[in-house]
């Protein structure tokens, strides 16, 4: 057993000898294939200062998977961006180039929102 205190830090004491403290890992979200994800390309420029961009919505898998194609949109894009929250934010208004290069990934990808 490892000693993750940090774990535990709900715990305050037990009196049952035989007490085993568990802790509730998150399941691991199953990434889809990419013809059964249904992503949506949206254009924001709310909270942004003035600065528009780019958002994928709708990818349902792993960070890591999330984060592999949020790096494939930037690189292919020559912009800058992230991925957070389940959804990736490209740098500009790359609605066209993003729902194309998704299309040719495999990807059902709509542009959505005005």
């Amino acid at each position: 057993m490892t000693n993750d205190w940090k774990a535990r830090l709900g715990m305050v004491y037990s009196t049952n000898p035989n007490f085993k403290y568990d802790t509730e890992e998150a399941p691991q979200i199953e990434t889809l294939a990419p013809e059964r994800q249904d992503l949506r390309v949206w254009l924001d420029r709310k909270q942004r200062g003035g600065k528009t961009v780019t958002l994928v919505k709708g990818f349902v898998g792993s960070d890591a998977d999330l984060g592999e194609l949020a790096r494939l949109l930037k690189t292919r894009c020559g912009v800058g961006g992230a991925a957070k929250d389940g959804e990736i934010i490209i740098q500009g208004d790359h609605r066209d180039r993003v729902v194309e290069i998704l299309a040719k990934a495999g990807y059902k990808c709509k542009k959505a929102g005005g």
